[in-house]
């Protein structure tokens, strides 16, 4: 089961993403990390154990609030053998977005379902990634985010699909294994299963052990490495089975 670390971007940092309230996001306090400088941040991640990707959220972006290319990209060409899952906002097919996005050879585009306002949208996006992107599935406290197509069967998704739990993020309340369980159902319909990844909740050992027990393909995790609860030999551990 593969551990992806994840960085949210915010105003030139490195935030601590928490339950989805963006508004209210800090800069990145870590017991792993002295800076919440982002390719400082990605080193350190990098020596507590040499993860094959990272997860990167650009929340400027998302929020139309600009964008964080240059840093993305210093991150990218720093660490070329890493692979990058980047969401970056991308709404509609916008062909500079996606070029901007994809220009570093190890970055792949993460389409969230909370920005995609109907399937022929996505379907366009995902055509213009070549099916090369990975799909967030979105969800708040209360529903799911976006078009319920992708929510409601697994026609459309891609080889990676992620269940992103987003007022779960931070919050150190537990994986939401209901709807875990009910996306597992769905995914196991398709003639090739996707790849599920879970997002959002991961408190310790336990949580990636129950994940790990649903015969998920991953996880995201961001709070448990940064206070601790998460250490290299756990990480290698589920990494390396």
């Amino acid at each position: 089961m593969q551990i992806i670390p994840v960085i949210d971007l915010m105003n030139s940092q490195v935030v601590h993403a928490k339950q989805g309230n963006r508004k209210q996001y800090q800069a990145l306090q870590s017991t792993l990390c002295t800076s919440s400088n982002p390719l400082r941040v990605v080193t350190d991640l990098l020596k507590l154990y040499p993860f094959s990707t990272v997860y990167i959220a650009d929340l400027d972006a998302i929020l139309g609030l600009g964008n964080h290319n240059l840093i993305i990209e210093q991150i990218c060409s720093t660490y070329p053998a890493v692979n990058f899952w980047l969401d970056c906002g991308i709404r509609q097919v916008n062909a500079r977005a996606i070029y901007n996005a994809e220009k570093s050879k190890n970055i792949r585009i993460v389409i969230g379902s909370e920005n995609i306002v109907n399937l022929q949208d996505y379907r366009a996006i995902s055509y213009a990634c070549e099916s090369k992107h990975v799909l967030s599935l979105d969800y708040s406290i209360t529903s799911a985010l976006g078009i319920g197509e992708l929510h409601l069967s697994a026609r459309f998704w891609p080889d990676d699909t992620i269940c992103m739990t987003l007022n779960a993020v931070g919050g150190e309340q537990g994986v939401d294994i209901e709807r875990l369980t009910w996306l597992s159902q769905l995914n196991s319909a398709r003639k090739k299963p996707a790849n599920l990844y879970a997002a959002g909740g991961v408190r310790h050992i336990d949580d990636l052990k129950a994940v790990e027990s649903m015969g998920l393909a991953g996880v995201l995790v961001a709070t448990a490495l940064h206070n601790g609860s998460l250490n290299t030999s756990q990480i290698e551990y589920f990494n390396q089975k």
